[in-house]
């Protein structure tokens, strides 16, 4: 089974302090983690894919009547500072594992090596034949 697990960067239950205040020394920690874990995922063949993604300046949101131009406007931006900062895609034998692999991401370093208690959501691919 596929599963997206969307990291969300913003307020977590254990970092209160925006990766923008980390030292520089934190921050590489905390992509050495996110290398680390991709590394592992790849090995054991459960990795699909795993990116970061731009920050909410960069997004653009599109709409279309399918007859007229789309239209293109800045955003989304949201009323908090959470933001989707980046997934992966795993595929897995069981929920339990995407969740197993979610709570090792949550823990990654943060201020002071502390995990960072991340929120990541874990949402099942659905694949053609269950539309």
């Amino acid at each position: 089974m596929k599963y997206m697990l969307l990291k969300n960067y913003g307020h977590t239950s254990f970092c209160d302090a925006p990766i923008t205040t980390w030292s520089p020394e934190e921050i590489q920690a905390h992509m050495d983690f996110q290398h680390a874990l991709g590394a592992q995922l790849a090995e054991s063949g459960e990795l699909v894919d795993a990116q970061g993604l731009a920050g909410p300046s960069e997004a653009r949101i599109v709409s279309s009547d399918g007859r007229s131009a789309p239209v293109i406007t800045d955003g989304p931006f949201p009323e908090t500072k959470e933001f989707l900062a980046g997934y992966w895609m795993v595929d897995v034998d069981s929920p339990e594992r995407a969740y197993e692999i979610a709570a090792q991401a949550s823990a990654a370093p943060g201020p002071g090596g502390k995990p960072i208690g991340e929120y990541i959501e874990v949402r099942a691919v659905m694949g053609a034949s269950e539309h």
